[in-house]
């Protein structure tokens, strides 16, 4: 048994950040992955998949210039987006240079898979440490395959395969209208494939407004993608040569290469928490607005289920650092401002509550809404204008409880929406404030004038 300060489980975005700044301090720790260090994000998610969706739109860019500045001829090329990405993840996903900066400010790296033993102690391989100070937990998740019958053993892929692939198969099925499915669905779209996004919910991104997945769904249908919503898959072939898809009802959809993007899930037992009394069934996590889960453990990222989002990791891990270094900064985690953005072009940007969630929380709201196409900067940028700003206030508080912007840019534009929902600025001192002109956030002015009860 080895006595260390500190020991952290999953050196994802998260957990590298709370190691590193503890051994900042002095603490002695020891970081444990089995993975890569810096988790999912700069590897297969976030940032590579930027990368691609960067390309994709430059090549409608190319597209559009006709209708604006000319002739345009745009051949897309999958290889320098495959390269790019190769390089970003340092040598073909070698985290080399991570460790080294870890083990630069102090810290013990340890390969494998940890899991917790008892109430300081957690064991990886044949070693085990006793934490004196803090075990912070930041497994993160893996995909969600569902238990489609014909799926399981066959050649799919799931976001990691699709960011790792070398060229773009002629057609895709999508298994999935969340995020990442209608992400890489338009990707490859654009980049000549033929794709179908599958979905057993009434519209795309399930989790945001149905305006929001109802206009995807109408761009996406305009660049060639098929979407199927209320679409349940209940069965799965592969010939060897490619996938069919069979849907509930009996329909059938076929492509050369499948993405399974169903989702994302924790392992609470494979992490050990029932050792400390976790419930190991359950989806997520419980954490304290501190991040505790028991006395000396703390839990951050993913597995907390508050967001699978590395800002949400990097916002909770401030919180459990300055909870375990017992100094100030964030006292308790807030999370009624959470900002999420879906890259598609145009960019679904969300914060705070939507219609429907205000509604069940039995809310009188107001609803504002104004079109991109209808601001002044949308008639300037022209094609690729789709989308509109659209906004859930309280109508007995005067204050914005959430907003979705979409259109290009839409994550930007959200940036003023989302510090109006955390600091519950009146709407009045809002609509007092100055928007620069011409902008695609002073379409925020004019939602807020729109405001009123919905119909």
């Amino acid at each position: 048994m080895e006595q260390v300060d500190a020991v952290v489980i999953g050196m994802g975005p998260g957990g590298e950040d709370v190691a590193g700044r503890l051994a900042e301090a002095h603490f002695d720790v020891i970081g444990i992955d089995e993975r890569l260090v810096g988790g999912e994000c700069p590897y297969w998610g976030c940032v590579p998949s930027k990368m691609m969706i960067r390309a994709a739109n430059l090549l409608a860019e190319g597209r559009r210039i006709p209708a604006l500045a000319g002739d345009s001829r745009v051949s897309p090329d999958w290889a320098p987006v495959a390269a790019r990405i190769r390089n970003e993840a340092t040598d073909n996903w070698n985290d080399a240079a991570a460790v080294e900066r870890f083990e630069g400010k102090g810290g013990r790296f340890v390969r494998g898979h940890g899991r917790v033993t008892g109430p300081d102690t957690v064991a990886v391989g044949d070693r085990e440490f006793q934490a004196r100070r803090a075990i912070v937990l930041n497994t993160g998740t893996q995909p969600a395959i569902p238990p489609i019958p014909g799926l399981a053993g066959t050649p799919l892929w799931t976001n990691r395969d699709a960011i790792e692939a070398t060229a773009v198969p002629a057609s895709l099925l999508v298994l999935g209208g969340g995020a990442i499915g209608v992400e890489l669905a338009q990707v490859f779209a654009r980049f000549g494939a033929s794709v179908t996004v599958v979905e057993a919910a009434a519209h795309l991104l399930p989790s945001e407004d149905p305006d929001a997945g109802a206009l995807l769904a109408s761009v996406l249908a305009r660049e060639g993608v098929s979407v199927r919503p209320n679409a349940k898959a209940v069965g799965v072939r592969h010939d060897g040569t490619g996938f069919t898809v069979e849907l509930e009802g009996g329909n059938t959809v076929s492509g050369q290469q499948l993405l399974v993007a169903t989702g994302r899930r924790v392992d609470l037992a494979a992490a050990g928490l029932g050792a400390i009394g976790v419930d190991v069934s359950t989806p997520a996590v419980a954490v304290d607005a501190r991040m505790r889960v028991a006395p000396g453990v703390w839990a951050i990222g993913d597995m907390t289920g508050k967001g699978a989002f590395t800002h949400v990791s990097m916002y909770q891990a401030e919180i459990a650092l300055a909870d375990i270094l017992g100094v100030g900064g964030v006292a308790e985690a807030d999370y009624r401002a959470v900002p999420r953005v879906t890259f598609t072009d145009p960019e679904i940007a969300s914060v705070g509550m939507t219609q429907a969630q205000a509604a069940q929380a039995g809310i009188d709201v107001l609803v504002g809404r104004t079109d991109m196409a209808s601001t002044a900067r949308g008639w300037i940028h022209g094609p690729g204008n789709d989308g509109f700003i659209k906004l859930v206030a309280d109508a007995n508080q005067r204050i914005v409880l959430g907003a979705t912007v979409i259109g290009p840019t839409g994550g930007e534009v959200l940036s003023a929406l989302t510090v109006a929902v955390h600091a519950r600025v009146p709407v009045d001192s809002l609509l007092s404030m100055i928007y620069g002109y011409p902008t695609f956030h002073r379409g925020i002015l004019a939602a807020l004038q729109d405001l009123r009860r919905p119909a």
